[in-house]
């Protein structure tokens, strides 16, 4: 599943995971949280943090894959929220998942996404620069979240120690140096900020989400859109979805986060997706929640 882009801390609910794991039969869930924002380690670092190209993150996914699987990848689902499911849309569109057979995108649409983005820098400047801790990050992520889940590794993936220039002992320069563990001695605070500076980074913006409607019906796999309101569709997803191009659900009392308000019914409506076309089994008593728009 990818979620969105680092800024939002958005995260893959455990129940969403266990629900979907507890109805249907040999499913496995792989979550990929902001692909060039999270990592598994601190010191894992990419050639250009900076590209946040459509292209790229969908190659991104891509190897992913690869490495995961090699040159025989089992059936594979896409599921994708919000930006993540923009690039979700990319990643089928170039056909870089061989073995795909289900396209999720949470909660997106292009006009809507489009009209977003020209908020999204006084959104950048309104969050907090650095954090005292990695536990005042947490609580700042999850303030105010209808989910209390809130995965320590996903906040550890996009924030970093802040450097310090220090004098280098040769020369007097100045050298960039990490922080270390605090220092009783020196009672120096340690502070976190963001590994990427995402207003950097607008040029890739529009290419997010620009055509992402016409992309989106055009994959040939199977597609499910699941969105917290009706109002939320643009012309071309209204019209395709009157031609029966994709199954839409409405899962009405849900922010932006849709995944993260309603985990239950989400996997509820991705596993009676999944049945329905015979991708895979149900078990213990499973009973389909069929659309309702």
């Amino acid at each position: 599943m990818l979620t969105e882009v680092g800024s939002f801390f958005v995260t893959v609910p455990k129940s969403f995971v266990h629900l979907l794991l507890k109805v249907l039969r040999g499913l496995k869930v792989f979550s990929l949280s902001d692909l060039n924002f999270f990592v598994l380690s601190g010191e894992t670092k990419v050639r250009n943090p900076e590209d946040l190209s459509a292209e790229t993150m969908s190659k991104d996914v891509g190897n992913v894959v690869e490495a995961l699987y090699g040159d025989l990848p089992p059936p594979i689902m896409l599921i994708g929220h919000s930006m993540g499911g923009a690039i979700a849309v990319h990643t089928a569109v170039a056909n870089l998942v061989p073995s795909l057979l289900g396209l999720c995108m949470i909660d997106v649409v292009e006009g809507t996404a489009m009209d977003a983005l020209n908020s999204m820098q006084n959104f950048l400047r309104s969050r907090p620069k650095t954090f005292k801790s990695l536990e005042n990050a947490i609580e700042w992520r999850c303030e105010g979240a209808a989910s209390p889940e809130c995965p320590k590794a996903i906040v550890e993936g996009i924030i970093e120690e802040e450097e310090e220039e220090e004098e280098d002992d040769e020369g007097g320069g100045s050298v960039n140096k990490r922080k270390k563990e605090d220092d009783t001695e020196t009672k120096k605070e340690h502070l976190y900020t963001w590994r990427i500076e995402l207003a950097k980074t607008e040029k890739y913006w529009d290419g997010w989400f620009r055509g992402l409607s016409n992309l989106f019906l055009s994959c040939p796999t199977p597609k499910l859109l699941l969105l917290a309101g009706v109002d939320r569709l643009d012309k071309d997803l209204t019209i395709g979805q009157m031609q029966g191009k994709f199954q839409m659900q409405v899962l009405p009392q849900c922010g932006h986060a849709v995944h993260e308000d309603a985990p239950d019914k989400v996997a509820e409506a991705v596993a009676t997706f999944l049945i329905r076309h015979r991708f895979t089994e149900p078990i213990g008593g499973f009973q389909c929640v069929f659309p309702a728009c």
